[in-house]
């Protein structure tokens, strides 16, 4: 089982990062900000214009340690990738696979039976540990629309009929999101999915947090040996990392969503950890970035047990988990992926 190493943030806007032997150096000017380890690290998150040096990309390529960069306000830029890993004959499969719309759509079918499951499962949290607190008449009948579009995804006869249960199904659940969030309801308040930018509090930690965690999902497909650009259910185009946003549906309500609920609820996000921009786009400022990350790392370290292996394991291994599933069922070695069916 692989190790959960630690993801370095990196905030300061005017710094550089270098290599120095086996060590990764933080310089701001002349001062030097910090060092770490390679060895100790599986992700570097820069949100730095000024970026890092080659030696350093080079080595992280090399080590497979992830390395994102985004704009100070969040928006992101590019990551870095060297030498392919993996096993040749697994991609050329996973490209064939991806060039037929049938064997596609078996891979996206359980991908988006965990989504919905997953979905409702969030419902149903809420319904169970606040059922006082809420409009339980309205959850309940939302959870049962979503339990009646699971076997609504195993009758579709191709990718486009499945986008269409999967987005009729995610605005059903958006439509009750703004009802599991308790506590600072007029600085948060939900009335629909905007993106691109977002326009509000919760839709700005919602693409945040699922940025991030595309970027986890690319990482962990990287890792065993798979291209997260080529998908089943995400169509090919450049620069999109198509497979590692079909990995990333089923995990969306479990790993993102109750996570980003979690923060607005327990008041650990307010807003002024928010600023909004000329052109109406909301964005988590540096605070708030701050207070997400140290939160999310807190968050991947808890221990769960996952729901096909039995096997304990911590949040932060998920992505790698189903990832490793994924890339068993393509060699032949399991008959079906299974997705993550949490509970």
């Amino acid at each position: 089982m692989r190790k959960l190493l630690n993801t370095l943030y990196v905030m300061t806007e005017n710094c550089y990062l270098t290599l120095d032997g086996e060590n990764i150096v933080i310089q701001n000017g002349e001062q030097m900000l910090g060092r770490f380890p390679l060895h100790t690290l599986e992700n570097i998150i820069c949100f730095t214009y000024k970026g890092a040096s080659p030696a350093l990309m080079g080595a992280c390529a090399e080590r497979q340690i992830g390395m994102s960069f985004f704009s100070p306000r969040g928006k992101f830029l590019a990551r870095a990738a060297g030498r392919e890993y993996g096993n040749v004959l697994l991609r050329k499969e996973q490209y064939r696979i991806s060039d037929s719309g049938e064997r596609s759509l078996v891979y996206a079918k359980n991908m988006i039976t965990g989504k919905i499951f997953n979905s409702r499962w969030s419902i149903e949290r809420t319904l169970r540990d606040h059922a006082y607190r809420v409009d339980a008449d309205k959850l309940k009948r939302i959870s049962n629309v979503l339990y009646e579009d699971l076997p609504k995804v195993d009758h579709v006869s191709g990718l486009d009929e499945l986008r269409g249960v999967e987005g009729k199904a995610a605005e059903q659940y958006f439509s009750v999101l703004n009802d599991m969030i308790l506590n600072q309801k007029e600085d948060f308040l939900f009335t629909t999915r905007n993106r691109r930018p977002p326009l509000d509090n919760s839709n700005a930690l919602l693409s945040f947090a699922y940025t991030i965690l595309a970027g986890d999902c690319a990482n962990a497909l990287y890792s065993v040996g798979l291209d997260p650009y080529v998908g089943f259910m995400h169509g090919d185009r450049p620069g999109r990392a198509s497979l590692a946003l079909d990995m990333m549906e089923e995990l969306r309500p479990v790993l993102a969503d109750r996570f980003i609920l979690t923060l607005i609820n327990t008041k650990a996000i307010r807003a002024e950890h928010f600023e909004k921009q000329k052109d109406g786009a909301v964005l988590l400022n540096e605070d708030g970035r701050k207070v997400f990350f140290n939160a999310w790392q807190n968050h991947k370290k808890e221990t769960i047990t996952h729901p096909f292996l039995k096997e304990k394991i911590m949040w932060g291994l998920v992505p790698y988990v189903q990832a490793l599933l994924l890339a068993r069922t393509i060699r032949g070695d399991m008959e079906e992926y299974p997705p993550f069916l949490w509970k």
